[in-house]
């Protein structure tokens, strides 16, 4: 046998028992894994206002715990208002339940000339051994798993927050450790790098924030004039959900309202439909396209592939988190080697932007008077 078999046979088992510990170590530590990249995420995006808080005389510590106590009030306050508003609707329905029945079954024989009886489908519904009523009872012995499940969010969530406060906290410490094992070269690009990574973030949480204020506020004069329940914080959570859940954001956005809407009047949820289908349109055609390029830059294509992958990997949390990490991907990769002059043809031509055009367009009037 050759010598070098042994030490072969070996080198391959040992291998073998360490990717075998690494895929446990991994599995078990996924979730664990999964808080640190959104405690990264939300450090990134705290990092300038910190900075600015910093540069007028607060303590690190003191802007970072602010922020985030700020952070978790206005998100209390939103499902606070939000879990009032659908509790509230819910209370109305289940105490007129009759009166919707039987207005909804109107509806559905005058426009599609069927023969319901609204008083049996009351009848159903009431029934202690129907299928309503089952359903019902059924939902109330899930109300003890659903607690515990919320105390765990709850608990990830303090989690979240507490690695964010010392990742930004104590970032420049951080970055001093991290730079003192390299050498200055290569100090420069971690600390680009790091640069480029918060820049990203913060431009992709302000475009997110930006068109989530510009839908808000139309979704309000539209929920406004048809007369929806609690027109404001349906507006918010259309705006909020709809950007900040890429590629499904916006239909699950529009479920509540569409909802709430069928419950005063399907034909109030019909409309809601229509405007935000048309709303939808116009976002992806005349405002995210400016203010994603302005401020995200990233393409169209890539954000739409980077979120479905990331949403394929980690779920809801991956969707979000992919479209800043492709953003900065995407930025390192075209400043990374060199360029040159592309030949002119028609397959490489592409039509100067309105802005550039309205630019030529005054120089060559300034220059030429007649």
């Amino acid at each position: 046998m050759p010598h070098w078999v042994p030490r072969a046979i070996a080198v391959f088992w040992l291998a073998f028992l360490a990717t075998f510990v690494l895929r446990f170590m991994f599995h078990r530590l996924s979730n664990f894994l999964i808080l640190l990249l959104v405690s990264l995420f939300i450090a990134l995006a705290l990092e300038p206002a910190v900075n600015k808080l910093v540069s007028r005389g607060w303590k690190r510590g003191s802007a970072t715990a602010g922020l985030l106590v700020s952070l978790v009030v206005l998100v209390l306050s939103f499902f606070a208002a939000m879990g009032t508003v659908v509790g509230q609707q819910v209370a109305d329905l289940l105490s007129n339940s009759e009166t919707y029945v039987n207005d909804t079954v109107k509806i559905l024989n005058d426009t599609f000339n069927t023969n319901i009886d609204p008083r049996s489908v009351n009848e159903q519904i009431n029934d202690p051994d129907g299928a309503v009523q089952q359903f019902i009872n059924s939902q109330q012995s899930k109300v003890f798993n659903v607690s515990v499940q919320a105390v765990g969010v709850l608990f990830q969530a303090f989690s979240v927050l507490l690695f964010a406060f010392y990742l930004v906290a104590d970032g420049p410490r951080l970055r001093r450790s991290i730079c003192s094992r390299l050498e200055p070269l290569r100090q420069r690009a971690v600390l680009d790098a790091w640069e480029l990574a918060i820049t990203k973030t913060g431009g992709y949480l302000y475009s997110r924030a930006l068109l989530a204020l510009i839908a808000g506020f139309f979704h309000w004069i539209a929920f406004q004039a048809i007369g929806t329940p609690a027109p404001i914080a349906l507006a918010l959570w259309v705006g909020l959900v709809s950007q900040f859940l890429p590629v499904i954001g916006t239909y699950l956005a529009g479920v509540l309202p569409v909802l709430l809407a069928f419950i005063e009047s399907p034909i109030d949820a019909l409309v809601v439909i229509g405007f935000i289908l048309v709303y939808q349109q116009m976002e992806n055609y005349l405002f995210a396209p400016r203010i994603t390029a302005r401020t995200l830059e990233l393409h169209p294509a890539l954000a739409f592939g980077g979120a479905l992958a990331g949403g394929a990997v980690l779920g809801p949390i991956g969707a979000i988190l992919a479209l800043p990490a492709v953003a900065m991907g995407q930025a390192l990769i075209s400043a990374w080697g060199v360029r040159h002059d592309v030949i002119e043809d028609p397959l490489t031509f592409v039509p100067p932007k309105k802005e550039v055009q309205l630019k030529r367009r005054r120089k060559n009037a300034w220059e030429d008077p007649s």
